[in-house]
This record gives C-alpha cells, sequence and structure tokens, in this order.
C-alpha cells in the first residue's frame, strides 16, 4: 500500500507501470486518474488544494487500509495533489490490483467515493468571477452511504 499527497505532477502511466512492475499474481488492475475540471462558465483560472500534512496522509492511509481489509487486494496506490493547479492538469490517482476484477474494482470505486467527499482537503476555485470553496454535494455523499 502507498499513499502519496504531494504538490509535484506526477506521470499516470509511469505511475501505473511502476505499481505493477514484476507482479505475476494480479489479474486485474483498477485505475481512476482525476484532473482538474474548467467551470461550466469555461472560466477556472485555477484550483487551489489545502490540507493538514500529517493528518491528510494519515486519514487516506486508514481508508486505504480498510479498502484493503475489506477487498484481496495484492496493491493499493493513491496519489493526490495539493496546491494551484489549472484546468486540465492531473489531481489525483487511484489504482488498486487483484487476483480477481471484482475487488479491485470495488475497492477503487469505495476509494474514490472517500476522496470525493471525507478526505480533509479544502478546495478553492478561483474563476472570472472571483474565489470560493468547493463542498461535495449531495451526490458525492449519497454515493460513499453506500459502502
Amino acid at each position: 500500500m502507498e499513499v502519496r499527497v504531494q504538490s509535484e505532477a506526477f506521470d499516470p502511466g509511469a505511475e501505473l507501470t511502476r505499481f505493477t512492475a514484476g507482479r505475476r499474481d494480479l489479474g486485474a488492475v483498477v485505475t481512476f486518474t482525476g484532473l482538474v475540471r474548467d467551470s461550466a462558465e469555461g472560466d477556472l483560472r485555477h484550483m487551489e488544494i489545502e490540507h493538514y500534512p500529517g493528518m491528510t496522509t494519515s486519514a487516506i492511509e486508514a481508508i486505504a487500509s480498510e479498502a484493503r481489509d475489506r477487498w484481496s487486494l495484492g496493491g493499493v496506490l493513491v496519489i493526490h495533489r495539493f496546491g494551484r493547479m489549472a484546468p486540465g492538469e492531473t489531481i489525483m490517482m487511484v489504482a488498486t490490483a487483484a487476483a480477481h476484477r471484482g475487488d479491485a474494482f470495488a475497492a477503487a470505486e469505495f476509494l474514490m467515493d472517500y476522496l470525493k467527499s471525507r478526505a480533509p482537503f479544502w478546495k478553492k476555485e478561483a474563476t472570472s468571477r472571483g474565489e470560493s470553496w468547493v463542498a461535495a454535494t449531495q451526490a458525492d455523499e449519497a454515493a460513499l452511504d453506500r459502502w
């Protein structure tokens, strides 16, 4: 299991290659890569993500451990960036590996639902209309409730 919270950009393809290198025991790898999405009006200048370093990493490690305990996984990788990012930049990645696809898919969805609504990050969007904090939506909360 690997959890990284970092300001630096990363290459999802290189991360996937490293994550699966030498693994002959895996039959499935599920990955999700999140990008900074422009606003509906197309005027997002940047997104700023803040966090408390020790708290954020510990919280994500705890939920990744829970995923590992709930499903038969051969690996978990979570990378989440903080700082200022422009539309189109990679913001995060989740990868889960298992002998069978069901466990890998379920664990990846579980982790994504948690990261979207409960991970201790604070997101602020800057547009031509000003700056505003981004809150989890009702749909995000509902997705997490299924677990």
